[in-house]
């Protein structure tokens, strides 16, 4: 057993050295275009391919809006026409109804780095007439913003989520060393789960952004903490009754093997099931989070029990374990509860769940219809000033049109009939291929749901002629809308019948699998509806996008069967010696502490989300942490124990066990 513990040390050793530098290099591979996600049957995709047609129709551009206070100066104007040499540019627009405003559309390259390009512009600001107001805006500033934005994830958020990691080991363990073996196996489950991505995604076999690149890291080290929380607990509880350190791990590990790798499934299948998604921006998250989750269950599992068989009884130092000690879980805060749940059970499970049903009834106030490009950042960024520049001094939709493609016999039908409500300006914008190529400024800005709503006229008014496509900038937002709201009606059931099928198999039972998953399902809709408050009158926020529901209920449904699945593999294991009623309670009190330890911790690392001024993460933050609280706190200390003990041995059917 040392020799295998020594062995297995080294290796991870060596591995972790080679793999983590990976977790700062996954920007490298990170896009953040959200018209890279949509499908190829999105129509806003296929007016994307047909405009490569057109020469430089699909470059991204970039719009440069100057403002000075009582009208533009000749001085003025020769700088802003400046700005574009070296670029593909337009003329100098001034403004249509005063004289203190211009733009000028610059078009950069896709193949080369963009947000480069932004940056170039925006040094060129500097130089700028003393008092004008210069701002880079468009399409291609809402990208280099983002990605300035999640610049922070390869360093902030991981120092953010190990430091309050780290703070609550130490007040759960009350040892130093302890907290820097779990940590040290969290970095490696990252390294290693980095690395693997990092190839996958350099190599196009799947999508890559900024959300589901914090996600991993906060989701491994969550993960990985939770894990070694069970592992090391049942280790300190059979160092009380055995002597030998190598016995006492061979028999931890036994014990907790079997709900840890459960419960890595349990979650590894059901984010697997944003495979269905037709946005390949989820449809990537899915094997990002699996493979998270996969690695720490490989740290938990082999690194993580070599350590502790080599350190023994000192990894708990000052606090060490002695031989014949009292098991202190069996008493305390966790034996009270589970005399309570023992003497009123019915009262208790029946008071949770109206505390449930009172968060949840405020469900439907969630607007989760999307939100413009411009509400994403949390925090003033120059393409969102640059975008109320634009709009106060022209159409809303200047520099990024809404384009049309349509057969080249019908361009003048087409541009009449374009000419919807909302529309300012249509008007060919070139040939190819017996095709035309019709560009249309709405009134709106382009990522506003006014705008989202002239594209679907728009739509309406010409999909009658010739297989005419409608896309641009609006055209992608619309999709990915009605792509995502799809994902959610199709994903949610999938995910119900999979996690419901590893708890039956698990527990050997029909009953209790339906039991607990109705219990998270209830928690998940009470959350949702907690944070529609928050979110709408706390926040005021102006939304959310139609992926944070399902993701919320993804992470929360597989996240919160996990504590279930603690709890009950060792209830289970109970009652084959002591019976149901005094199974539950004595499982009840033995994961008590451990178990809320581990959704505190991964309620932690998800709040660490919430560093970044991104409106997506931050609500993500939000939801499960709260909902993990929930779930851990009120559902498995309460909700399930109550409800396992007023059931009794029925709720193991159709099993004997019952």
């Amino acid at each position: 057993m040392r020799v295998l513990a020594g062995v297995l040390l080294v290796v991870w050793l060596a591995l972790g050295g080679f793999t983590g530098p990976y977790a700062g290099k996954l920007s490298e591979v990170s896009e953040n275009d959200s018209s890279a996600f949509l499908p190829n049957s999105a129509e806003s995709t296929q007016v994307a391919e047909l405009q490569k047609k057109f020469q430089r129709a699909n470059a991204i551009p970039a719009i440069i809006v100057v403002e000075r206070a009582g009208g533009l100066t000749e001085e003025d104007n020769k700088f802003l026409a400046e700005r574009g040499k070296g670029f593909q540019a337009s003329p100098v627009i001034p403004a249509p109804n005063d004289k203190e405003a211009a733009q000028l559309v610059v078009l950069l390259d896709p193949a080369k780095e963009v947000r480069d390009s932004v940056l170039e512009l925006r040094d060129g600001a500097r130089s700028a007439p003393e008092g004008l107001k210069v701002l880079v805006t468009g399409p291609a500033a809402q990208v280099a913003d983002l990605v300035k934005a999640f610049g922070g994830i390869d360093g902030l958020l991981l120092v953010v989520a190990g430091a309050v990691v780290a703070l609550i080991l130490l007040v759960v363990y009350r040892s130093p060393l302890l907290p820097v073996v779990v940590l040290v196996s969290a970095v490696f489950a990252l390294g290693l789960a980095s690395f693997v991505v990092y190839l996958l995604a350099k190599n196009d076999v799947l999508a890559l952004n900024g959300q589901s690149q914090g996600i991993l890291s906060i989701l491994v080290f969550g993960a990985a903490t939770d894990y070694a929380l069970l592992l090391v607990s049942r280790f300190r509880e059979e160092l009380r009754d055995t002597q030998d350190k190598y016995t006492a791990i061979r028999t931890a590990w036994r014990g907790t093997v079997e709900p840890i790798a459960a419960s890595a499934g349990t979650v590894i299948l059901g984010v697997l099931c944003l495979l269905f998604s037709d946005l390949d921006s989820n449809k990537g998250l899915g094997p990002v989070a699996a493979i998270g989750i996969g690695a720490a269950l490989l740290t938990t599992m082999t690194f993580l029990p070599a350590t502790l068989a080599l350190f023994g009884r000192a990894a708990f130092w000052p606090f060490s374990p002695k031989l014949g000690s009292p098991h202190p879980e069996t008493s305390g805060l966790w034996g009270r509860v589970a005399n309570l749940v023992r003497h009123k059970p019915r009262a208790i499970w029946i008071v949770t769940t109206l505390v449930l049903l009172v968060g949840a009834a405020f469900l439907p106030q969630l607007k989760a219809s999307g939100t413009a490009q411009s509400d994403v950042f949390l925090t003033e960024v120059e393409s969102v000033v640059g975008q109320e520049v634009l709009s106060k001094h022209f159409p809303g939709g200047a520099g990024s049109p809404t384009v049309i493609v349509a057969a080249e016999s019908k361009t003048a039908e087409v541009l009449e009939k374009s000419k919807v409500d909302g529309v300012a300006d249509v008007r060919s914008a070139g040939t190819a291929e017996g095709l035309v190529r019709i560009e249309a400024t709405l009134k709106d800005a382009p990522d506003s749901d006014a705008a989202v709503e002239t594209v679907q006229r728009i739509r309406a008014a010409v999909h009658g002629i010739d297989d005419a496509k409608v896309g641009g900038q609006t055209a992608t937002l619309l999709d990915t809308r009605t792509t995502s709201e799809r994902d959610r009606l199709l994903i949610i059931p999938i995910v119900l019948v999979v996690i419901f099928l590893v708890l039956a198999l698990l527990l050997r039972s029909l009953l209790a699998p339906v039991l607990l998953m109705a219990t998270v399902v209830l928690s998940f809709a009470a959350t949702m509806g907690v944070s529609a408050l928050v979110f709408n009158h706390v926040f005021d926020f102006p939304g959310s996008d139609p992926v944070v529901p399902l993701f919320g209920f993804v992470f929360l449904v597989a996240l919160g069967i996990d504590y279930n699945i603690f709890l009950m593999t060792r209830v289970r294991e109970e009652t084959q010696r002591l019976g149901t009623v005094e199974g539950t309670l004595r499982g009840l009190s033995l994961t008590g502490g451990v178990i809320t330890s581990a959704g505190v911790v991964l309620a932690a690392t998800f709040a660490a989300l919430a560093v970044l001024p991104i409106l997506f993460l931050t609500q993500i933050a939000f939801i499960v942490t709260f909902g993990v609280l929930l779930d851990t706190l009120l559902v498995r200390s309460l909700l399930v124990p109550a409800l396992s003990v007023d059931i009794g041995g029925r709720i193991w059917w159709p099993s004997k066990l019952r």
